[in-house]
């Protein structure tokens, strides 16, 4: 059974940074061969993606989000990362970490809050 623990949220001022991180369980020895990325969510709107990973490491990014937001992977820890900098009241929103296996299979996690007050 595939699982995603998500960890790293909270609430910070505009400006400030936080680290997401994603621990994915249950892949064997196949995590590689899943793009993974984040997804966010803020209220009354509909889930925007945020950053990818592909299998070969290339990333692709929210426009609002290019240059402050870094999505990366570790294979060999099964896990995911993102990096928000200069964070604005408009990236408040639960964060959602994702898996997809060659477009037949996804896998989401249980999603962390991120808060962004002025």
């Amino acid at each position: 059974q595939v699982q995603l623990v998500e960890s790293g949220g909270g609430s910070v001022q505009a400006g400030g940074s936080l680290r997401l991180s994603c621990v994915v369980s249950g892949t064997g020895s196949i995590f590689n061969l899943y793009t993974v990325g984040w997804h966010r969510q803020a209220p009354g709107k509909q889930r925007e993606l945020v950053a990818s990973i592909t299998t070969d490491g290339a990333t692709n990014y929210l426009d609002s989000v290019k240059g402050r937001f870094t999505g990366s992977r570790d294979n060999a820890k099964n896990a995911v990362y993102l990096q928000m900098n200069s964070l604005k009241v408009e990236d408040t929103a639960v964060y959602y970490c994702h898996l997809n296996l060659r477009g037949l299979l996804d896998f989401w996690g249980q999603g962390t809050q991120v808060t962004v007050s002025s």
